[in-house]
């Protein structure tokens, strides 16, 4: 721990010696200034104390904390050391030694080592003599040095030729200016002026300059004391002015009068010749316009002096004022009212821009008459330049005037032409275009004997009639004026109207867009009429304001979910358009994109759904399905309002010989009748959806000779069917009824007929009918009569019997005689095949009917089949 301490102790010793070390060494020159490219020498030379270890072999130069490479140093003992640096070009550059040691840098000494330049001989020398007060020079001194350079002005007397320091006035300077001040001298020209130029590197010395005094002299500017008209002469200003008090004596001055238009800022000069005694100085201005500002500065010189004197401070002051001599620019804006016999015609001015103006307008004056009365004639005064007047319907004729304290300009004419007047259309093309800087109207007209025009713009949305620029055209069909009088992104409408004296005629009319951007917002759609592949959709027209140029056409943009995109363009004028093509029953969405020159903006997206059918489907379904009711309907009605008709002809009536008042009905009849009440009673176990009642026609008179019917062998074969399921007793009834039937269908009675009450007895005890033959049916249904039950034996016994009497007791109705020439026979499905084949083949035996004889009878179906019946049931006995 002790020895840690000692050694510390040690280091710290040798630290001290060594910042001592520091102070034991120089370098000589201190602070070098050198030539800009010369070679910089230094010497760093050790102190006798410094340690004896140590010697100039150990010190190393740097420049700028770079260090110098070793061949430059020279070793000149043990104590200096020299060093050499060729072609110095640093402005300011440190250089410094050091001792290295144990591969240590200890810091000795450094100095500041300056480069720069020999001073130039300075050149155009001037000076300027302010009497009595001092004596200015400035001169140019040259290349810059990059060292510090006194200046000293030299004054010497040219007249002695011998020069004492008595007559030398030195005016050291660091700049390029130097006064000198003798106000005790005597003013002499025999004066000659020189500077020298002086730094660490050389000096340089002008020649000396001979400069006369009253060459150089400058004095203080004038002062204006008035400048004013005089009433009654037009076109003139006199100004007056005062000299200053320290000038040179007995010397001629020049004044300068400079005076300004302020309405055109145009500026002329009057020079004015003075002697230096007089003090005060005056002018008359003429030539001026009339009631014109003016501003006046005035500024002097001696006669032989380079350099004027300051300007004076302005004054202002106008002139007398002439009547206006142009006419204002006129203009009128026609609105009609809702009443049809007033309107409101809008006047506008300006004045006239002569040049020159003849005076300051202090108001207008405004007259109005119609034009047939001109003694009807109104006169209102106005400081604005507008005013609107409510006029009638007849035509006006408007002036206005402008006026001042001089006079009245010329009268400024318009005519207001009645409502009902028309003017033709001169003017066939108005185009417009830009450029660069300027908006360019041009125009085709009819009339080229026309040579004055009016151009008239403004906001397509300005409402206010007094917010309307014009402009008169003459000799001309182009309109030029300045992009910046025109707002960007807005429409403004542009006219153009033919004059032909006070007379207005139509004009032609035009759009501009000086400069456009796109749409603010894209158009709202909306759809219209859906169908199946197709829509129609409609949008409106983005508002004016936020169109920023012409719309150039519409962009549809449309997709169905999850497909791909379609669109489709029409032109600006199109603002509804029907998409084709569409898949059914599917959502669509659907944006409209208006574009201008400058692009487009796309409008809030529409969704719709195409319908499931159009109006062809439902058309196409509809129609059969009204066709077809209205056939029902048509039908139904024809049903109701015909039924007779058709119950005529599908069942026709057939007369009840009972209810016939031709002849009188045997009162046998009524024996019968309850005879087939029964027999209907006992058939009611057959279905009478089962019967069917069809008309059959016999054959005609000259055939029915030919038709025999061989009965008996009919009613023998008929024994022979298969009557399984009856009992013999049903079966010995059965034959017996078909007996007496057979006994009862004798010659004399050839016609069958059946009326209502006997058919509507038969529907009930029939079976339906399987196929209808003519004469054939009956041997069938004579036949089929065997499946019919018979349930109560004695009723059948005596139903027979009372049919054999009615057979016996038949007598003549000729009521009924060849009422009927054909019939239909009901034959039974319900019989078996081979039952019915054998009815048929035996039906030829037959006898034939005998028709137009006399005291025949009509023998009805109900009859016949008991008859049958029985006569089946015999033959099976």
């Amino acid at each position: 721990m002790f020895s840690n301490l000692i050694w510390m102790f040690v280091l710290l010793c040798i630290s001290v010696g060594d910042e001592n070390s520091i102070r034991d060494a120089d370098i000589f020159p201190s602070s070098p200034e050198i030539e800009r490219g010369s070679s910089l020498k230094l010497s760093c030379v050790l102190r006798k104390n410094y340690a004896p270890q140590r010697n100039a072999s150990h010190i190393i130069w740097k420049l700028n904390n770079e260090l110098i490479a070793p061949e430059n140093y020279n070793i000149v003992n043990k104590t200096v050391s020299n060093i050499t640096i060729h072609n110095f070009t640093y402005s300011i550059a440190n250089v410094e030694c050091l001792m290295k040691y144990s591969d240590k840098e200890l810091p000795l000494a450094h100095t500041e080592v300056k480069s720069g330049f020999r001073p130039d001989m300075p050149e155009n020398l001037s000076c300027i003599y302010f009497y009595d007060v001092n004596l200015t020079c400035t001169w140019n001194a040259g290349r810059e040095t990059s060292l510090r350079t006194n200046y000293t002005l030299y004054r010497k007397q040219m007249s002695s030729p011998n020069v004492s320091s008595q007559d030398v006035f030195s005016c050291p300077s660091v700049t390029e200016s130097c006064s000198l001040s003798y106000s005790d001298n005597v003013y002499s020209n025999n004066f000659c002026f020189q500077v020298e130029a002086k730094n660490v590197l050389g000096a340089s010395l002008t020649e000396c300059v001979p400069i006369p005094l009253q060459k150089i002299e400058k004095f203080a500017p004038p002062e204006i004391i008035s400048v004013k008209k005089i009433p009654g002469i037009k076109q003139l200003l006199t100004v007056t002015w005062k000299m200053p008090e320290k000038i040179i004596p007995l010397k001629h001055i020049i004044c300068q009068v400079q005076y300004r238009n302020l309405y055109s800022n145009f500026t002329e000069f009057v020079n004015v010749s003075l002697n230096s005694k007089n003090k005060i100085g005056s002018c008359n201005l003429t030539g001026l316009w009339d009631s014109t500002d003016y501003s006046v500065a005035i500024r002097c010189v001696n006669n032989e002096s380079a350099f004027w004197s300051g300007w004076s401070g302005e004054k202002n002051e106008s002139t007398e004022e002439n009547a206006p001599s142009g006419k204002v620019d006129l203009w009128r804006v026609i609105e009609s009212s809702r009443s049809s016999r007033n309107r409101s015609v809008h006047l506008m001015w300006k004045p006239l821009k002569s040049f020159p103006p003849s005076g300051r307008v202090l108001g207008y004056k405004i007259q109005c008459f119609p034009e047939n009365k001109a003694a009807h004639k109104r006169t209102n005064n106005s400081t604005e330049q507008k005013m609107t007047l409510l006029l009638n319907e007849e035509a006006h004729i408007i002036s206005v005037t402008a006026y001042n304290s001089a006079g009245e300009s010329p009268e400024a004419i318009l005519r207001i032409p009645s409502p009902d007047e028309k003017s033709s259309q001169v003017i066939e093309k108005v185009v417009t275009s830009t450029t660069d800087e300027e908006v360019v109207v041009q125009w085709i007209t009819s009339e080229p004997e026309t040579t004055k025009y009016v151009v008239e713009w403004y906001e397509e949305l300005e409402m206010d009639p007094f917010g309307r620029s014009w402009q008169y055209v003459s000799n001309s069909t182009e309109w030029k004026n300045n992009k910046k009088n025109f707002k960007p992104f807005i429409c403004y409408n542009i006219l153009v109207y033919p004059l032909y004296g006070s007379n207005v005629a139509a004009p032609s009319y035009t759009q501009i867009y000086v400069e456009e951007k796109k749409p603010s917002e894209g158009p709202v759609v909306d759809t219209g009429i859906l169908g199946k592949n197709e829509v129609t959709i409609q949008w409106n027209e983005v508002s004016k304001a936020k169109r920023n140029g012409f719309i150039t056409n519409y962009t549809i943009f449309y997709k169905p979910n999850n497909g791909k995109e379609l669109n489709e363009t029409v032109n600006s004028d199109v603002l509804q358009y029907r998409l084709k093509s569409l898949q059914a029953n599917t959502q669509y969405t659907v944006q409209i994109m208006a574009s201008n020159k400058a692009g487009g903006t796309i409008g809030e997206p529409k969704t719709f759904k195409t319908l499931k059918l159009d109006k062809e489907d439902i058309f196409f379904i509809a129609i059969p399905v009204e066709i077809s009711i209205l056939c029902l309907i048509g039908l139904w009605m024809t049903c109701v309002l015909k039924k007779h008709v058709f119950k005529k002809v599908c069942w026709p009536d057939i007369p009840n010989p009972e209810e016939s008042l031709a002849v009188e009905w045997p009162l046998a009849s009524s024996v019968n009748n309850s005879f087939l009440k029964r027999m209907s009673s006992q058939t009611k176990t057959v279905d009478s959806e089962e019967i069917n009642v069809l008309e059959y026609c016999f054959p005609e008179e000259s055939q029915e000779g030919s038709l025999l019917i061989n009965y008996e062998n009919h009613v023998s074969e008929c024994t022979g069917i298969n009557t399984k399921g009856i009992t013999n007793r049903d079966e010995k009834i059965l034959h017996n009824e078909e007996h007496e039937a057979a006994k009862s269908f004798s010659p004399s009675m050839p016609y069958i007929i059946t009326d209502q009450f006997t058919g509507s007895q038969m529907h009930s005890a029939l079976i339906p009918v399987k196929e209808v033959q003519p004469i054939e049916v009956v041997a069938s249904d004579l036949c089929g009569c065997q499946q019919n039950p018979i349930k109560n034996e004695e009723n059948d016994n005596e139903e027979v019997l009372n049919l054999e009497d009615f057979s016996e007791k038949t007598l003549f109705n000729p009521y009924l005689k060849n009422s009927v020439k054909t019939r239909e026979f009901l034959v039974s499905e319900s019989l078996p095949e081979h039952s019915t084949d054998e009815c048929r083949s035996q039906s030829g035996a037959l006898l034939p009917f005998q028709p137009n004889v006399l005291a025949q009878s009509y023998i009805t179906a109900d009859m016949f089949r008991v008859a049958k019946g029985q006569q089946c049931e015999r033959a099976q006995l």
